[in-house]
Formats: structure tokens, C-alpha cells, sequence
């Protein structure tokens, strides 16, 4: 890493920041205009831009992008957030050391996080909860009762933030006392759906928003374009979890992308059993021949990634 480059992570309040004042050095509000300069290109994918670093330590994003072009794309940026009702975000930036290191574990991890609310969250144990968004009722009352659990076991509840199974989760984590990660496929400046806009809130408030999603790119597209955000942020979001519980998914469910990104990960991926019960499903015992695990109840979770509270006091 380079010398004067130890932070590359930082916290804006956009209702109070001078905006020339990042630029008095090199920093994270550099780094993010340049993420965004590089999304604004054609063909950008998160493939390419991790290719461009890729096993060249040194490499920043603001090393691939003229000096106007990003303080422009900085600016408009920011300009964006403001006038989409975001008054405080931060940003971290992979080569920072805040970053965390299991997102490296991604085949193209993300080059840059935009946060709303608790940063901290981010190195508590977690466990993702998904699933369909048009869940029956006895799946939303597993995923409640899923998250429930979790939260008694000392662990964050993450999800995606989408209707159904994820707002179940979300919701549920919350009741309980407990904390909640989401992790949205829109950028930090949009709501989707727009039922849970409060829920976001909620979440930005008092617990974690995470996205990847560029702002400018977002914001210039359309709904076909953007829509490819939303499975990219699964491999982030089973990368940053030490297990994914898919409670609920149909055969082509964009929910078995993070099936798929788990296993390659190494990280645990369990399936309910209901889902083995559906005779319109066979991806369930494809996954299981692969090293998923079949849950018959939440002592199956529990016995094959024990108690965040219990290995707390354990230390």
C-alpha cells in the first residue's frame, strides 16, 4: 500500500462537507469518483474493474482514471446523493485495511462498498436468510423464525432487502432485539421495492445499508440494465457471511446464484427441508450433493455453525 494512502475509507456528511476538502490529499472520496468514472464506461462490469487490479496490490481505481475525470464524476456523485434525500454515506475502499478481508473470497471482489448507518456490523458473525420474493405463508413464518433464532445465537441477520423472504428476515432480526445487514442491488441513493422504503430507513438509521451498486450508472440506465446489479450483490452478500439458509426458492430463482457463489466460497449453504419436500424443485438435492446442508430444524444450523455468543465467551 502505498505511503499517505494508509485510510481509504471515509464518512461524508453532504449537508456540512466542504466538497473541495477531500481533495487537499489523495483519498476515498478520489477513489469513489474514479469507481464511478470507470462505471460510466461502456461495457463496465465488476469482472473488468477487478481485472484491472487484479494481483497488482499497489493499483488503485484513481491510478486508471485522469485527475478531472474523477474529481467530475466525484462531484456529480455527490451532487446526486444530496438531491436524492442522502445526507450522510460513507465509502471504503478494497485496498483499505478496514476493508474486510472475506469479500476477497468473491471470483471479482467489489472494488468499493458505499455504507449508510453502523460500519461496525460488518465484522460481526453473519448469516444470510433468503429467499423468493413471493414466499407461501409457512415460508415467511420460517424465515421469522429463522432469523429469530439467529439473533438469540449472537449472530447478524443479512439480506437482501427485497420483498418477501428478505423483508421477513430483516423485519424479524430487528423485532428480536437483534441486528440486520442489508445488502441492496439498487445504489445507495434508490429504494426497491418502494414498500420497504421504511424498512431501509430503519435499517440505515440503526443498523447497516450496504451497496455496490455504482450512483451515476444507476441513476443513467434503465430498469434492463440495472437489474443485473441485484445477482452481483448475492455473491457479495454470501462472501461476507459465514453461511447463506435459503428458506424459499423457485427452480430459477436468482436466490441459487448465492447457492452457488456459497459453495465456491466455502462457506456453509443450508436448505430447509421444505424446499426438498417440493417435487417442482430439483435444484435442492443438486446443491446437497454438492456439500449443501439439509435443515430439518434450526439445530441442523446451529450444530454445523454453533453460537456466535457461545465462542464470544469462549475466548
Amino acid at each position: 500500500m502505498r505511503p499517505g494512502r494508509v485510510t481509504l475509507s471515509i464518512m461524508l456528511n453532504l449537508k456540512t462537507a466542504d466538497p473541495s476538502t477531500p481533495f487537499n490529499a489523495l483519498s476515498p472520496y478520489e477513489e469513489m469518483g474514479a469507481y464511478e468514472a470507470l462505471w460510466c464506461r461502456d461495457k463496465a462490469s465488476f469482472k473488468i474493474i477487478a481485472d484491472m487490479v487484479r494481483d497488482r496490490a499497489e493499483t488503485l481505481l484513481s491510478d486508471l482514471v485522469p485527475p478531472s475525470e474523477t474529481k467530475t464524476c466525484a462531484a456529480r456523485t455527490l451532487d446526486h446523493l444530496l438531491s436524492s434525500g442522502v445526507e450522510k454515506f460513507g465509502v471504503h475502499v478494497r485496498p483499505d485495511a478496514s476493508y474486510p478481508v472475506r469479500l476477497l473470497d468473491a471470483d471479482n471482489p467489489v472494488e468499493l462498498l458505499y455504507y449508510v448507518g453502523n460500519w461496525g456490523l460488518i465484522y460481526t458473525p453473519s448469516v444470510a436468510v433468503v429467499g423468493t420474493r413471493n414466499p407461501s405463508r409457512e415460508g415467511a413464518a420460517r424465515a421469522r423464525n429463522i432469523a429469530r433464532a439467529l439473533v438469540e445465537d449472537g449472530y447478524t441477520v443479512v439480506s437482501g432487502l427485497a420483498k418477501g423472504i428478505d423483508t421477513q428476515a430483516h423485519n424479524a432480526a430487528i423485532d428480536a432485539g437483534g441486528s440486520t445487514i442489508a445488502v441492496i442491488g439498487t445504489s445507495i441513493a434508490s429504494v426497491y421495492p418502494q414498500e420497504n422504503a421504511e424498512l431501509q430507513l430503519e435499517i440505515a438509521k440503526n443498523h447497516l445499508l450496504l451497496s455496490q451498486v455504482p450512483v451515476l450508472r444507476y441513476s443513467q440506465q434503465g430498469p434492463g440494465g440495472n437489474r443485473l446489479f441485484f445477482p452481483e450483490r448475492n455473491i457479495t452478500m454470501s462472501a461476507m457471511t459465514c453461511a447463506t439458509v435459503i428458506v424459499e426458492a423457485g427452480e430459477t430463482s436468482g436466490t441459487l446464484i448465492q447457492a452457488r457463489a456459497a459453495l465456491k466460497q466455502g462457506r456453509k449453504l443450508f436448505i430447509l427441508e421444505s424446499c426438498f419436500n417440493n417435487p417442482a424443485l430439483t435444484w435442492p438435492s443438486r446443491f446437497e450433493q454438492q456439500g449443501a446442508i439439509r435443515v430439518r430444524e434450526y439445530a441442523d444450523i446451529q450444530n454445523a455453525i454453533g453460537s456466535a455468543q457461545k465462542a464470544d465467551s469462549d475466548r
